[in-house]
C-alpha cells in the first residue's frame, strides 16, 4: 500500500491519491477508518507539511510512524528556509505573499532541513537528508529513487531549474521506520 498525502491532483501508477478530508494527519480517527496499524509501504507528502504547526507536524509524522509497516518509508518535501533567494522567500513565507487564495497563505512554518529531520526523528524515524540547502544557503543534493515518491518540486524534476541556475528547491527527506522483528 502507497499513499500520497494532500494529492491534490497528483496520481502516480500504484499509489493511492488522497486529500485531507480522507486523511487528516493530526486525526487518527481518520487513519483508522482506511487502513490498519503497520500496513502502509510508503507514503508521499509534497508541500504538505509547511500548512501544520509545528506541533501538529509532530503529531502528524507519529502517526504516519504507527501506520507505516517495520522498514516503510514517508517522503516529505517542504519549501527550504534557507534557500538564498528573495522572489522564493516571499512566495513560500509564513501567511503566503497574498491573497487569501494563495496556496501559501495557509503556510504555519517555514522549515530548514534541521527542524525538519528533528520533527521526525522525534517521531521515531531514521532519516536521510535528500536535497536542501545549508545556513550558507548551498544546495546539496543526493540521487534518489522516483519510484519512491516522486516530487515535482525538486532539483530533478521542477522545469525552473537547470545546471546553471536553481530557482525552486524543497526540503526533501526519507523517513524510514526501522525494521523490527
Amino acid at each position: 500500500m502507497k499513499i500520497i498525502i494532500g494529492a491534490g491532483r497528483t496520481q502516480i501508477d500504484g499509489w493511492v491519491s488522497t486529500q485531507e478530508n480522507e486523511i487528516n494527519l493530526i486525526d487518527e480517527e481518520t487513519w483508522k477508518k482506511k487502513y490498519e496499524l503497520n500496513s502502509i509501504t510508503n507514503i508521499l507528502a509534497e508541500h504538505v507539511w509547511e500548512h501544520l504547526s509545528y506541533e501538529d507536524g509532530m503529531l502528524a509524522a507519529k502517526n504516519c510512524y504507527k501506520y507505516l509497516k517495520s522498514g516503510g518509508m514517508i517522503r516529505v518535501a517542504v519549501p527550504d528556509g534557507n534557500f538564498r533567494n528573495d522572489w522564493y522567500q516571499n512566495m513560500v513565507k509564513i501567511g503566503g505573499p497574498g491573497p487569501i487564495d494563495h496556496p501559501a497563505y495557509t503556510h504555519k512554518v517555514l522549515y530548514t532541513y534541521n527542524e525538519l529531520i528533528k520533527c521526525f526523528e522525534n517521531a521515531g524515524f531514521k532519516v536521510d537528508l535528500l536535497e536542501y540547502c545549508d545556513e550558507d544557503g548551498k544546495f546539496h543534493y543526493k540521487y534518489w529513487n522516483e519510484q519512491d515518491g516522486k516530487i515535482g518540486r525538486s532539483f530533478r524534476y521542477d522545469t525552473r531549474n537547470s545546471h546553471e541556475k536553481i530557482q525552486m528547491v524543497s526540503i526533501i527527506i526519507d523517513a524510514k521506520k526501522e525494521i523490527t522483528i
